[in-house]
């Protein structure tokens, strides 16, 4: 009997060498023309991918769009041209260790750093003296409130805010419940490793599937080109590392929930909705204006895109 299990075991090791060692999907049609048509800029030797296109002539208006964990910039794709019709530039990057950008490994990955990756995005693009409008979800989110701090404590190199809208990020960390398999590779356990390279396609598509809402699920192509994204490069294997941002908002709380509550920038607007936050894929926006200070009316709108139900969302800003 002992011989028949040494047997299985004998032959189970090359075939998990082998899953352990599949290739990442070939890109997409879409992931193709989505990387053709951005660029790469560097930061402290790292390659960041970027995508930046002109539109509303007459506005002097710029939008810079962060994208949600595990995803990257193509998050914002549905959204794209309505945005670029309202805004002169819409500029959206992958953070470091998401999509086209560079994964380094082993690497302290942390909101801090994203966020002086995006002050680097927008020094590089010449926009350091310009009123930026961001729009963020999910794991954007905190690092759009770490450039916010920044801001309203006038760090050397910080944005010029000129509004802020936040969507489905967990804001809160002590209403954010991180799911299982999130749990356990943000503590870094001895699992972690092994984690993530036994992660695939199924287990990926089946967890990310269960946070969209029943009528706004991703296409069987669309969960195969975020998963692409996330294995491109091996961005699998720092997943557990990028994932240390949930330890970092409960650590950072009172910087960063203290960042929204103290902002200077005026018109501060909570969508009136108890519903904990959840994550939402930007497919499912609908419009939404964003008030000038002390105005009853929108002037002109922003129609800054937030989820149709069940979303926190948090918006300040001034026009």
């Amino acid at each position: 009997m002992r011989e028949w299990w040494l047997l299985v075991g004998l032959l189970c090791i090359p075939l998990l060498a082998v899953y352990l060692h599949i290739p990442p999907p070939q890109l997409s049609p879409a992931l193709l023309t989505w990387r053709s048509a951005g660029a790469f800029f560097t930061f402290r030797s790292n390659n960041i991918f970027y995508r930046e296109t002109y539109g509303a002539v007459g506005s002097s208006d710029v939008v810079i769009l962060l994208h949600g964990f595990p995803t990257s910039s193509l998050d914002w794709y549905k959204i794209w041209e309505p945005l670029n019709r309202r805004f002169n530039r819409v500029i959206a990057l992958d953070f470091l260790g998401f999509g086209f950008s560079d994964k380094p490994r082993p690497h302290r990955y942390s909101i801090f750093e994203q966020a002086s990756v995006v002050e680097a995005l927008v020094s590089h693009l010449g926009l350091t003296e310009q009123r930026l409008n961001l729009l963020s979800h999910d794991y954007g989110d905190t690092v759009a409130l770490e450039l916010l701090y920044r801001s309203d404590h006038n760090r050397t190199g910080h944005l010029t805010i000129n509004s802020l809208c936040l969507s489905n990020g967990g804001i809160f960390p002590e209403t954010h419940h991180p799911r299982f398999l999130q749990k356990l590779l943000k503590d870094s356990s001895f699992l972690s490793p092994v984690l993530t390279r036994l992660t695939n396609y199924m287990v990926f598509s089946k967890g990310l599937g269960d946070v969209f809402g029943p009528y706004t699920q991703p296409t069987d192509a669309e969960f195969l080109d975020m998963w692409t994204g996330v294995r491109f490069n091996d961005g699998n294997l720092v997943m557990d590392s990028i994932l240390q941002f949930i330890n970092q908002r409960d650590e950072h709380r009172d910087r960063w929930v203290g960042a929204l509550t103290s902002t200077f920038i005026p018109g501060k607007k909570k969508e009136e909705n108890p519903t904990p936050p959840r994550h939402l894929s930007p497919s499912s926006f609908s419009s939404y204006d964003l008030w000038t200070p002390g105005s009853s009316q929108p002037s002109p709108p922003i129609h800054l895109p937030l989820p149709e139900t069940g979303a926190e969302v948090y918006c300040v800003g001034s026009r």
